[in-house]
């Protein structure tokens, strides 16, 4: 699967040098807008070795640089991945300097490359709270936010049943350790006494445990109660909370408060909800009667991703090629002088 992910960065355009808008002044001047790499990225991740591969792939995609620091838990696996991309570099022509992994499990390194200003031009933190706010306090260079997955899924009294019932499903069950999965699950107060039982059933059987409000536990005896703390929890885990909410407007203010701006869909039929949640919920990627699972830059055609950016500065959402480059202006005369 690794290796597939570097095949399909492999087959994306080449973002650099792609003309993103192209105007003549009254003047004469001609004015170009043009994607140019970011530089040198350190990106800084936890257990996950293949971040290895695809840190290294988008970055040189981009025309990057990347130094990539993992932690103990995927060292081994990061060492062998990096030697062999090493060598896909020296093969290719390219410099195997344009891919480096710190040699060393001491986690002061994290410290020594969050102040290395004069060589690294952005940092990228992919891992849990600990980390990135490590990153937070620490960095002296710009940091790219991937920040945690509190994810919601709200079932709208226009959706269909047996719809609601697969997405919530997949949301939270696919993979629950995964950033995209859902952790809260909202449902209109109007529908729930009929459209919630259903679904608890398919959670519970597959091990799930629900922490729920007071009107979810009368529904389902089976539901534990739920803490102020658990709306505000990323569980990663075979765990979800469930709530009623009295509508449209009650879901996206409890999506905007508790959320963490990372991936939130509504299930509904109904046209004017759907676009009403589109523009009012305030997260990297919104989706529509459709699982948060797709939250992966793989499923957005991307070939993979660093990680999904919940910042609202330079990239939000999936981090691909197009979100590692920078711009730059090209500006041809033909002698123009500023009057």
């Amino acid at each position: 699967a690794i290796a597939q992910g570097l095949e399909a960065v492999a087959e994306l355009p080449d973002p650099i040098g792609d003309v993103l808008a192209d105007w003549t002044r009254p003047n004469g001047l001609r004015i170009q807008r043009v994607r140019v790499p970011l530089g040198v990225v350190g990106v800084i991740f936890e257990s996950r070795p293949n971040v290895t591969a695809d840190a290294a792939a988008l970055c040189l995609k981009a025309g990057n640089a990347c130094i990539l620091r993992c932690g103990s838990e995927s060292f081994r696996s990061s060492t062998a991945i990096a030697a062999a991309v090493g060598h896909g570099l020296k093969k290719a022509g390219l410099p195997r300097s344009a891919v480096q992994l710190v040699p060393t499990r001491d986690r002061a390194a994290v410290g020594e490359l969050l102040g290395l200003t004069e060589f690294v031009d952005v940092v990228i933190p992919r891992g849990g709270k600990s980390l990135t706010a490590r990153v937070a306090a620490d960095s002296r260079i710009p940091v790219l936010w991937h920040l945690d997955g509190i994810n919601h899924t709200y079932v709208h009294e226009a959706a269909d049943p047996e719809m609601a019932r697969r997405v919530v499903y997949n949301a939270k069950m696919r993979r629950t350790g995964v950033c995209g999965a859902t952790e809260t699950l909202l449902i209109d107060r109007s529908v729930a006494g009929t459209m919630l039982r259903p679904i608890l059933d398919d959670l519970i059987e597959a091990g799930c445990e629900i922490r729920g409000d007071t009107a979810v536990q009368a529904i389902d005896p089976r539901v534990l109660a739920a803490s102020d703390d658990d709306w505000d929890t990323e569980y990663l885990d075979a765990i979800l909370s469930v709530k009623t909410v009295d509508g449209l407007d009650a879901a996206i203010e409890h999506i905007n408060l508790h959320g963490s701006h990372h991936t939130d869909s509504i299930v509904t039929a109904d046209a004017a909800a759907t676009e009403a949640f589109l523009a009012r919920v305030d997260s990297a990627i919104v989706l529509v009667n459709a699982s948060t699972q797709f939250a992966d830059g793989g499923e957005f055609g991307m070939g993979a991703e660093i990680g999904i950016a919940t910042g609202r500065l330079h990239a939000r959402g999936p981090v691909g090629t197009e979100q590692l480059t920078s711009t730059k202006y090209l500006v041809r005369g033909t002698g123009q002088t500023r009057p």
